[in-house]
């Protein structure tokens, strides 16, 4: 066989199995549970809830992988940072207006608002120690 075509194929077994993996770890993530300490933002307690204070808010769709990526380091998030910030989540797909008034484009995206106005964007997966900082230095 040609040195050409085994490489070829070695590559493709290997993708194959990668890919493989990555699914499998990724469908667990829809079946994790948000913490206790994520709030849930919909048309009638959102601007009751981010009105004061510093809140860390995910907008997310349940279709969305990167979402579900984002839902572990959501909940490590919120573990962290007790008294000094809130995390809460706005299903764009049950609200809409939320997200049109925010001119959210692409999920998901985490806004960070401050005594209710917005002080900084992130569009992506982002680690638990970016959003940490971020939240402290807000």
């Amino acid at each position: 066989m040609h040195p050409i075509l085994i490489g070829l194929i070695t590559f493709i077994v290997v993708f194959a199995g990668y890919s493989y993996l990555n699914y499998r770890r990724i469908k667990h993530f829809s079946k994790l549970p948000d913490s206790e300490e994520i709030s849930h933002l919909t048309d009638k307690n959102f601007n009751k809830e981010t009105a004061k204070g510093i809140v860390l808010i995910d907008f997310w769709a349940s279709w969305c992988m990167p979402c579900k990526m984002m839902a572990p380091v959501l909940n490590q998030v919120a573990e962290n940072v007790h008294g000094q910030a809130r995390v809460a989540k706005v299903n764009v797909e049950e609200f809409q207006n939320l997200a049109g008034k925010f001119q959210v484009r692409s999920i998901p995206t985490l806004l960070l608002l401050k005594d209710g106005k917005e002080v900084n964007r992130f569009v992506g997966v982002k680690s638990k120690d970016f959003l940490l900082k971020k939240i402290r230095n807000a």
